[in-house]
Protein backbone atom coordinates (compact mmCIF):
# COMPACT_ATOMS: atom_id res chain seq x y z
CA UNK A 1 0.00 0.00 0.00
CA UNK A 2 1.63 3.65 -0.74
CA UNK A 3 1.43 6.26 1.43
CA UNK A 4 -0.85 8.85 -0.06
CA UNK A 5 1.37 12.02 -1.16
CA UNK A 6 0.95 15.21 1.01
CA UNK A 7 -1.47 18.23 1.03
CA UNK A 8 0.03 21.07 -1.00
CA UNK A 9 -0.40 22.85 2.05
CA UNK A 10 1.63 20.26 4.18
CA UNK A 11 4.19 19.88 1.42
CA UNK A 12 4.35 23.87 0.94
CA UNK A 13 4.81 23.88 5.26
CA UNK A 14 7.42 21.61 4.25
CA UNK A 15 9.53 23.31 2.31
CA UNK A 16 8.68 26.46 3.97
CA UNK A 17 10.64 25.36 7.44
CA UNK A 18 13.52 23.33 5.42
CA UNK A 19 14.59 26.58 3.65
CA UNK A 20 13.79 29.05 7.02
CA UNK A 21 16.59 25.80 8.79
CA UNK A 22 19.04 26.96 6.29
CA UNK A 23 18.39 30.43 6.18
CA UNK A 24 17.65 31.04 9.79
CA UNK A 25 21.46 31.27 10.49
CA UNK A 26 21.17 34.13 8.64
CA UNK A 27 18.52 36.25 9.48
CA UNK A 28 20.12 39.26 9.94
CA UNK A 29 21.70 39.02 6.40
CA UNK A 30 18.29 38.40 5.39
CA UNK A 31 16.70 41.44 7.41
CA UNK A 32 19.75 43.90 5.92
CA UNK A 33 18.85 42.23 2.56
CA UNK A 34 15.00 42.88 2.44
CA UNK A 35 15.23 46.35 3.80
CA UNK A 36 17.79 47.50 1.30
CA UNK A 37 16.00 45.91 -1.03
CA UNK A 38 12.58 46.90 -0.32
CA UNK A 39 14.24 50.93 -0.23
CA UNK A 40 15.84 50.78 -3.50
CA UNK A 41 12.65 50.00 -5.08
CA UNK A 42 10.16 52.07 -2.97
CA UNK A 43 12.24 54.56 -1.36
CA UNK A 44 8.89 56.72 -0.48
CA UNK A 45 7.99 54.05 2.37
CA UNK A 46 11.22 54.88 3.85
CA UNK A 47 9.87 57.18 5.74
CA UNK A 48 7.39 55.16 7.75
CA UNK A 49 10.34 53.46 9.72
CA UNK A 50 12.19 54.36 12.14
CA UNK A 51 15.74 56.03 11.55
CA UNK A 52 17.23 52.84 13.43
CA UNK A 53 16.52 49.47 11.96
CA UNK A 54 17.52 47.52 14.99
CA UNK A 55 14.50 47.01 16.79
CA UNK A 56 12.18 46.74 13.26
CA UNK A 57 14.69 43.66 11.73
CA UNK A 58 14.12 41.93 14.89
CA UNK A 59 10.22 42.70 14.78
CA UNK A 60 10.17 41.34 10.75
CA UNK A 61 12.29 38.37 11.63
CA UNK A 62 10.21 37.57 14.56
CA UNK A 63 6.94 38.10 12.69
CA UNK A 64 8.76 35.34 9.72
CA UNK A 65 9.65 33.38 12.76
CA UNK A 66 5.86 33.31 13.33
CA UNK A 67 4.49 32.53 9.72
CA UNK A 68 7.24 29.11 8.97
CA UNK A 69 6.14 28.02 12.72
CA UNK A 70 2.11 28.38 11.68
CA UNK A 71 2.62 27.38 7.69
CA UNK A 72 0.73 24.87 7.89
CA UNK A 73 -2.19 26.78 9.44
CA UNK A 74 -1.71 30.36 8.97
CA UNK A 75 -5.39 30.81 10.22
CA UNK A 76 -3.98 29.85 13.36
CA UNK A 77 -2.04 34.04 12.80
CA UNK A 78 -5.87 35.37 11.91
CA UNK A 79 -6.01 37.47 14.48
CA UNK A 80 -2.49 39.06 15.15
CA UNK A 81 -2.36 39.69 11.64
CA UNK A 82 -5.81 41.36 11.20
CA UNK A 83 -4.74 43.68 14.05
CA UNK A 84 -0.92 44.29 12.41
CA UNK A 85 -2.70 45.33 8.99
CA UNK A 86 -4.98 47.85 11.03
CA UNK A 87 -2.11 48.91 12.49
CA UNK A 88 -0.06 49.46 9.55
CA UNK A 89 -2.57 51.62 8.18
CA UNK A 90 -1.29 54.11 11.31
CA UNK A 91 2.17 53.98 9.60
CA UNK A 92 1.30 54.97 6.02
CA UNK A 93 0.72 51.30 4.86
CA UNK A 94 -1.27 50.64 1.41
CA UNK A 95 -2.74 47.87 -0.09
CA UNK A 96 -0.61 48.20 -3.11
CA UNK A 97 2.73 48.13 -1.00
CA UNK A 98 1.54 44.43 -0.13
CA UNK A 99 3.05 42.74 -3.38
CA UNK A 100 6.38 45.02 -3.05
CA UNK A 101 7.17 44.19 0.04
CA UNK A 102 6.54 40.00 -0.78
CA UNK A 103 8.10 40.80 -3.89
CA UNK A 104 11.04 42.28 -2.17
CA UNK A 105 11.18 39.52 0.82
CA UNK A 106 11.22 36.97 -2.53
CA UNK A 107 14.40 38.68 -3.49
CA UNK A 108 15.77 38.15 -0.21
CA UNK A 109 15.33 35.26 0.37
CA UNK A 110 16.39 34.43 -2.74
CA UNK A 111 19.63 36.39 -2.61
CA UNK A 112 20.44 34.85 1.05
CA UNK A 113 19.09 31.12 -0.20
CA UNK A 114 21.35 31.30 -2.98
CA UNK A 115 22.39 27.76 -4.93
CA UNK A 116 19.81 25.93 -2.91
CA UNK A 117 16.98 27.93 -4.10
CA UNK A 118 14.08 26.34 -6.15
CA UNK A 119 10.92 27.17 -8.13
CA UNK A 120 9.34 24.63 -5.18
CA UNK A 121 10.81 27.48 -2.92
CA UNK A 122 9.80 30.54 -4.75
CA UNK A 123 5.98 29.17 -4.92
CA UNK A 124 5.85 27.63 -1.41
CA UNK A 125 6.97 31.56 0.34
CA UNK A 126 5.30 33.40 -2.74
CA UNK A 127 1.26 31.85 -1.50
CA UNK A 128 2.29 31.96 2.11
CA UNK A 129 2.94 35.77 1.94
CA UNK A 130 0.10 36.11 -0.19
CA UNK A 131 -2.20 34.88 2.21
CA UNK A 132 -0.69 36.68 5.13
CA UNK A 133 -0.88 40.01 2.68
CA UNK A 134 -4.60 39.27 1.96
CA UNK A 135 -5.56 39.14 6.17
CA UNK A 136 -3.42 41.95 6.69
CA UNK A 137 -5.24 44.28 3.57
CA UNK A 138 -8.44 42.88 5.35
CA UNK A 139 -7.51 43.92 8.91
CA UNK A 140 -6.58 47.47 7.24
CA UNK A 141 -9.76 47.89 5.95
CA UNK A 142 -11.94 49.22 8.65
CA UNK A 143 -9.11 51.61 9.78
CA UNK A 144 -8.95 53.20 6.35
CA UNK A 145 -12.71 53.66 6.49
CA UNK A 146 -11.97 55.57 9.71
CA UNK A 147 -9.02 57.36 8.17
CA UNK A 148 -10.94 58.38 5.09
Amino acid sequence: MSTPAPSNAHSNAQIIRDSFALLAPHAGKLMDRFYERLFTRAPQVRSMFPADMTKQKAHLAAAVGLVVKHADNLAALEKPLLDMGARHVNYGAKPEHYPVVRDEMLGAIKDVAGPVWTPAIHAAWTDALNAVAAVMIRGAEPAQRQAA
